[in-house]
């Protein structure tokens, strides 16, 4: 069986459906499919069911990319502003919870059934439990073979995100077809995922697991000031998701456990007015006290803070304000929520996300080299990016 279409989208996630949607609005005769059989399946599990939609503080600044322009043009003609107002006209409850993260009241299927509202009211079709498979370049467009038939388009639309989260069905399809149509690639990698460690390194994180800090973590340029968690394989919470990012083989992470307080200046303070104090005790006040009876154990033991000279009390903030670890690895694809790196922005126009060499070929969402934040970025790069291509396919 063989059909027709204008638009074909390959992807029925966030990107996807917001795509189709406006392109079905411009008049446009609008095919949508995916090989799950449900739509909006990350939308559906994100924000623990809530779905963190988007994010008030949404800047290009906290978008990780080859190229840190390239967010800029999609991200300014449709912005989170423009995304709120269609969730409250559809009068969907929503709240901030923290650092501009918004989340629905109620349930992350609010979104997707904006979504395939939308697109239903564009007059687009959307096929489920339909596998992509090979393209083919054509005078009027281009030719898909798909596990329910040949669908022949004039544009179409890779937006079958990264490989994250693969028990969902996620691959490198995006990536196949930009290589075959010429497009460079970036190599994908897991991001907003925990930190792994191994052997030595690890016991003392793991004799932690379930301890949590607010704590700044810096890698690669980047510094965040978020919750850190210790796990029984590593480090994980925001401020390790947002680092990981940004982290590469071989690169340390520097650590603030104590957010900011200068344990040295704390500690002298404490030793002009306790001097009895032990030192376990002390950095209790500054940190939970599992994590500061660790560091008692690995500096100078319970010694009274009158024993301890200046250059002691350093040693002990340093394990403090400056933790300076490698990592191993990561948790990787398994639990990664979303993948850095992807399609090469050098081959795609920011404006409408089409490919340079491929006229008629778009790709938009996480399949592209554009990363986001954790708190709702990444969501409003779908909207934003598949907004921009649905004004041109």
């Amino acid at each position: 069986m063989t059909t027709t279409t204008d638009v074909l989208v390959i992807g029925a996630g966030a990107a996807g459906l917001m795509c189709a949607a406006e392109a079905g609005r411009r008049g446009r005769k609008v095919c949508v499919i995916d090989h799950n059989d449900a739509p909006g399946e990350k939308i559906r599990i994100s924000g623990g069911g809530r779905c963190n939609f988007t994010n008030l503080n949404t800047t290009p600044d906290a978008f990780l990319s080859n190229n840190p322009r390239f967010p800029i043009s999609a991200l300014k003609r449709f912005s989170q502003h423009d995304f709120i107002a269609r969730v409250s006209a559809r009068n969907i409850a929503f709240h901030e919870k923290t650092l501009g993260q918004l989340f629905c009241d109620g349930s992350a299927k609010q979104i997707i059934a904006l979504l395939l509202d939308d697109l239903r009211n564009a007059g687009g079709e959307l096929r489920l439990g339909v596998e992509p498979g090979p393209i083919e370049r054509e005078a009027e467009g281009f030719r898909v073979e798909t596990s329910g038939g040949v669908i022949r388009c004039a544009s179409l639309v890779i937006a079958t995100g990264g490989k994250s989260i693969p028990k969902m069905g996620a691959s490198g399809y995006a990536y196949d077809v930009a290589r075959a149509f010429g497009l460079e690639v970036v190599t994908p990698r897991p991001a907003l995922v925990p930190f792994t460690f191994d052997g030595p390194k690890l016991a003392p994180i793991a004799d932690l697991s379930g301890v949590s800090v607010q704590a700044s973590v810096a890698c690669g340029g980047a510094r965040f000031v978020e919750g850190l968690l210790f796990t029984h394989r590593g480090l994980s919470g925001p401020a390790a998701l947002q680092a990981s990012s940004y982290w590469s083989e071989g690169d340390d992470l520097l650590i603030d456990l104590a957010h900011g307080r200068d344990a040295y200046e704390a500690l002298r303070a404490e030793r002009t007015a306790r001097p009895k104090l032990t030192l376990g005790v002390a950095l209790s006040h500054l940190l939970p006290k599992r994590l500061a009876g660790q560091i008692v154990h690995q500096t100078h033991g319970e010694a009274r803070l009158a024993d301890l000279s200046d250059v002691k009390l350093k040693e002990v903030a340093a394990a403090v304000n400056a933790w300076r670890v490698t990592p191993d690895g990561t948790e990787g694809w398994r639990t990664a929520e979303v993948t850095a790196g992807g399609v090469d922005t050098e081959g795609l126009s920011s404006q409408t996300m089409e490919a340079k060499q491929a006229p008629g070929l778009y790709f938009i969402g996480e399949c592209v080299d554009v990363t986001g934040w954790l708190g709702g970025y990444n969501f409003q790069w779908a909207w934003s990016s598949g907004w921009a291509a649905g004004q041109a396919a």
